[in-house]
């Protein structure tokens, strides 16, 4: 009987491309998103930090390529999407072991308002208007920028203020 049910099990399960290419290519897109997302849209990204955006985004499409037949083979995505699971966690575990290395992963916070005061040239950096961040302030029940002592721009993209009778 042939028809949907025939498949050839071992094109499925082979690998089309190289591994060693994949492995170099899954390296090279991770690599080049950490920095983009790290040192250029940073502001834009949320509350939820940069490396977790970057493994969700492109282990989604990586896993939807193997699934689709982008690749010839699911094996081609598996290998892809453990690539990418390793730069992750490796990642993960060298920010929380080596605090320097922590330094170069995440985006300091980076100070807005200091003793009312807006900070033109460090929100210039982040291409933060003065209107968004009086939207800020105001949904943190700031009124007068004189309330404020400091007021950051935290690596996860939110706001923090601290107010000076804090």
């Amino acid at each position: 009987m042939s028809g949907i049910f025939d498949v050839d099990w071992a094109e499925v399960f082979a690998f089309g491309v190289s591994p060693l290419e994949i492995v170099v290519r899954g390296t090279a897109m991770y690599w080049f998103l950490f920095v983009i997302f790290r040192f250029v849209v940073r502001r834009d990204v949320g509350s939820v930090g940069v490396a977790d955006i970057l493994i969700l985004v492109i282990v989604a499409d990586a896993a939807q390529n193997g699934m689709s037949g982008e690749y010839t083979s699911v094996a081609d995505g598996m290998l892809l999407v453990g690539t990418l699971i390793f730069w992750n966690a490796l990642l993960d575990r060298l920010s929380f072991h080596f605090p320097a290395f922590a330094r170069f992963t995440e985006a300091p916070p980076l100070l807005l308002v200091k003793d009312g005061r807006m900070l033109r040239a460090n929100m210039r950096r982040e291409y933060i208007t003065e209107d968004e961040l009086w939207t800020q302030l105001r949904q943190q029940g700031v009124d007068d920028l004189a309330q404020v002592k400091k007021a950051y721009l935290e690596p996860d993209g939110e706001f923090s203020v601290i107010r000076k009778n804090d």
